[in-house]
């Protein structure tokens, strides 16, 4: 299955895409200082457009075959990198998996941190987002989805989805596994592995794919890019695109012709597609029509 989703994900790689990838990297010395970000393929909770946050949910057969697509667009673009990062979810694990194998680099180091989960979604983890906004209106759905400072109600530490009754994570103290993240909090459990070990990777002149969720990408690129708390709600990820990073010795982010709006990161994809993929992210917690 996997073979027949990497030849279709071949096949769909666009001329447009390839030509967006060929503008974003005329040559090797291009990609020094490099980041790409990948958020995984549509998960199925995507497909049923309910929270999903750390509640560990497979990809479908449509997000395997974005995962391929990223890496042929990757692929295209004479992308290659040194080292991957991912988190502890199966949704972007399998997504890297898959982009690494279409690219031929199955062999790179992979390094999996929890730091890199969606953020928590408390107690809306496996609700319906149409159905919630049905509930408690569309702003206050939109509030929770996308606010800088504002969480989710808290989940109680008896739910299942309480991540403390999973055991990747029972080497964690308990006082810091989440029972609800806003995207700020996202931010403060992402620094310490970017400072720590991803920034010193880049500034060594190691270049990085991270296969991540909406929202850690979204705090990845707020950091990056010193979004505004206010803009960057209006910053949505789509699935299976990969956001491609060039950085300063300061590893501050150099800005592309193609860079796409507040981000100086460019979509390796069709620029129209990009944008609706992106909408649809963002349309995700309207009302259900009556």
């Amino acid at each position: 299955m996997l073979a027949a989703t990497m030849r279709a994900a071949s096949a769909a790689t666009t001329s447009a895409a390839t030509a967006t990838a060929a503008t974003a990297a005329t040559a090797s010395a291009r990609w020094a200082h490099t980041l790409v970000l990948l958020r995984h393929g549509q998960s199925q909770w995507n497909l049923e457009n309910r929270f999903t946050g750390w509640v560990d949910v497979a990809l479908t057969d449509d997000g395997r075959k974005e995962a391929a697509t990223a890496g042929a667009a990757m692929a295209a673009a004479g992308l290659e990198f040194d080292a991957a990062y991912t988190s502890v979810l199966k949704r972007a694990i399998s997504t890297l998996n898959i982009a690494l194998e279409v690219m031929g680099s199955e062999w790179l180091p992979v390094s999996r941190s929890w730091r890199l989960n969606e953020r928590h979604y408390g107690a809306l983890s496996g609700l319906n987002k149409a159905e919630t906004a049905d509930k408690f209106g569309e702003d206050q759905v939109l509030v929770w989805r996308r606010s800088y400072d504002v969480p989710p109600p808290l989940l109680d530490t008896d739910s299942p989805y309480w991540p403390g009754h999973d055991r990747r994570y029972a080497g964690l103290d308990s006082d810091i596994l989440p029972r609800g993240e806003c995207l700020k909090d996202t931010v403060e459990r992402i620094m310490p592995l970017w400072e720590g070990e991803m920034g010193p990777a880049i500034a060594a002149g190691q270049r990085l794919v991270v296969a991540a969720h909406g929202n850690s990408i979204r705090a990845l690129v707020k950091h990056l890019d010193n979004i505004d708390d206010n803009d960057i709600l209006g910053i949505n990820i789509p699935t299976g695109v990969p956001l491609v990073y060039t950085l300063d010795d300061s590893l501050r982010p150099i800005r592309q012709e193609n860079s796409a709006g507040l981000l100086s990161g460019v979509y390796l994809g069709d620029p129209d597609e990009v944008a609706a993929a992106a909408e649809a992210v963002r349309n995700q917690s309207a009302a259900t029509a009556h």
